[in-house]
Order: structure tokens, then sequence, then C-alpha cells
């Protein structure tokens, strides 16, 4: 058996952490960030939201229980992961399993890379690499396979990138049709379980691209947001929609329907409100994060995955902080007054947990019918 190749993961500063190479052996780059759940590898591969990232896993064993299948439930969606494809720019662990084990498992984490084009670096300290991210900050970095001239690899920057663009769907399509109540699903970056948890509550869902314009589509009882990846003031089609619509129902112009934002749905939701975003040092990625609701004692522990946060000192009249991170006491979310508006920071829909909040659908459904 040939000794493994070797790779280095490059970061903008300079530094050089040296390790084993796995999946495709190519060279890449993207903005490294950490993340600090302890399972759920194939969901967050394949979650929009981190396009073009080079993900680091803080949990030091990964692979252990291999990949599952591509089954679809009856709705035609896949039944184990997020979207249909890796979305990540490259995977960075301290220690890949060789060996897997569980009952859904069909392949293993490295060859399911190697399928899919998505390098990874192994034999890294992550304790250490996530110590210097969280000092200074998330950083662009590019991971060079032993061989490749470091100088002929971009750095590229998907900050400068439309991600929501790239990750949308390109044409509406109707899930559940004999739903008893219809839902419009902006797809920023939508993440299958968002779909699924709508669906199993009985709705009707009509997925549409990023930048549809759902101001003329207006046949919806309720109108949903999805996460997404990158900046939210990309997304600038997305806020002048919505910007129309909510002001438009509040001056009582058209019928008050329910909207329902998660993650950088609910920074566009922010935004057409008037308040502002900004990029946080490292972000919030992990399936730990508590988050109370303002005003009462109550406090969730939920997964989220963000680089932006919004700035509810910015929030305009009319609108309220609905939940606060006890961590860092960012915003995780914001309700109107008197109208059924709101938006989380946080997933309530997370594989691969926890699922405390997923009861937030059925509040955004009930209102809807």
């Amino acid at each position: 058996m040939s000794a493994p190749k070797q790779c280095k993961l490059v970061l903008a500063d300079g530094s050089e952490w040296e390790g084993e190479a796995f999946g495709a052996e190519v060279s890449t780059s993207g903005e490294a960030v950490f993340q600090t759940g302890m399972v759920g590898y194939p969901e967050a591969m394949t979650d929009p939201s981190y396009a073009r990232q080079i993900l680091i896993i803080t949990f030091p064993l990964v692979g252990n229980y291999g990949v599952p299948g591509s089954e679809q439930d009856e709705h035609g969606i896949l039944k184990y992961f997020e979207s249909h494809k890796i979305h990540i720019a490259g995977l960075v662990v301290s220690t890949l399993s060789a060996d897997y084990s569980h009952w859904r498992a069909v392949k293993s984490l490295s060859d399911w890379m190697k399928e899919s084009g998505v390098p990874g670096i192994q034999c890294v300290d992550t304790r250490a690499l996530t110590k210097q991210l969280r000092a200074t900050g998330t950083m662009l970095a590019k991971l060079v396979m032993q061989g490749d001239d470091y100088n002929k690899v971009p750095m590229n920057d998907p900050n400068k990138i439309n991600l929501v663009a790239e990750v949308s769907c390109k044409a509406p399509k109707v899930y559940n049709p004999s739903g008893t109540v219809k839902i419009t699903m902006v797809d920023c970056g939508m993440k299958y379980n968002q779909l699924r948890c709508m669906i199993a509550r009985g709705a009707a869902v009509k997925v549409v691209p990023w930048d549809h314009d759902f101001t003329k589509d207006a046949d919806w009882d309720g109108l949903f947001l999805s996460n997404g990846p990158g900046d939210p003031e990309m997304a600038s089609a997305t806020v002048s929609n919505l910007r129309k619509i909510v002001q438009e129902m509040v001056a009582g112009k058209r019928p008050v329907k329910p909207i329902f934002g998660i993650c950088l749905g609910h920074q566009l939701l922010s935004l057409a409100s008037g308040a502002k975003t900004y990029k946080l040092p490292f972000g919030n990625r992990g399936h730990n994060q508590p988050c109370t609701q303002v005003g009462t004692p109550h406090c969730f522990i939920t997964s989220q995955n963000h680089g932006f946060a919004v700035d509810d000192k910015a929030l305009p009249s009319g609108w309220l902080p609905l939940f606060r991170n006890e961590n860092d006491q960012t915003n995780e979310g914001v309700v109107h007054e008197s109208l059924p508006f709101f938006s989380v920071q946080f997933h309530p829909e997370a594989r691969a947990g926890p699922c405390d909040t997923e009861g937030l659908f059925d509040c955004f459904l009930d209102t809807a019918r």
C-alpha cells in the first residue's frame, strides 16, 4: 500500500499546517471556518451555507460512521443529505477513520469526497488551528497538494461572489401539491430538512429561485426565506422584493400573510425592514449554541452556521429582537410588533440536531392557515 500523499493548509497570514491528503487529491482555496459539532458531517458538508468554505471539524475523530446512500423519499428529496451535492471547498480533520460502521453507510467519507472532487487533509492539530482562528478571525486559506506549485493556487475570496445566486435553484418547483396550505419558499441555499419540515406539517411548498419576484406571484398563504451562504447584502434582489412585500402589508395595501426566515433568511428580512448586518470575527457554527427568547427565562440549545449577524441596535420602529445568543450576545431573531413577520438566526430544522425549536415551523404554518 502506497504512502498517503502529503499536503498542507496555508492560511492568509502565512501560517502552514501540514498533513495527509484524503478524498480528491486536488488543490483548492476558500474561507477557513471551524465547526464544533460532534456528528453530522454528511449534513454539514452538503449544507449550501458552507459553499466555497474550507471546513475545519473540531471533533477529533471524523468518518467513523461512513456516508449514507442516496435514497429519496416519496417527494423525490434525498433522505440523508441537506442538498444534492457537497458544497464545501475542502475538509480539515484531526483523525480520519479508515474504517466505518453504520447500518445506513454505503461508502467511506474519503471515497465520497473523491467521487465529488473535494479534497481533505488529516493529521492536523485542529484544536490549535481553531484557537488561532478564534484569536485572529476567519481568514482565506488554500489546501495545496504535494507536487503542486503553491504560487499557482489562487487564494480566492468567496465573500466577493454572489454565492446565493450560485447555489439557488434555477426554476420554481412544487413539492406536495396536495398540501392544505400554500408556502412559497425562497431558495437562497435551502437545506432539504426545511422542506421536509414544511411537508411533514401538510404544506404544499413552491420552491423558487433567490431572485424570483414573489411580489407578483402572491397566491401563497405564507412566505419562507431559507438559509444560504455569504454576505446577505449580495442578495439584493431578494431584499428588494421582500422590502416591497413588507411595506405594502404594513401600509394595508395587500393582505397580511406570515413571513418566516431562517439564518440568511433572518438577515434578509432584517435588511428589508431597515436594519443592518455585519460580519462576525469567526462566526457561530456548531450544534450547541444557547439562545434565550428575549423577555423570558427560556433558553434553547440551537444549531448554527453563519458568519454574519444582524445589528439589532439598528432595528427600525415596529420591530423587536426575538432571541439572543448567550455566548456572544449577538442577535438571534427579530419579530414585528403587530404583524406575523419573524425570523431566527439559528436552525430549528437542524440535522443532526438539536430539535428544541422545531416548533417554530408549527407557529408559522398555524398562522398561515
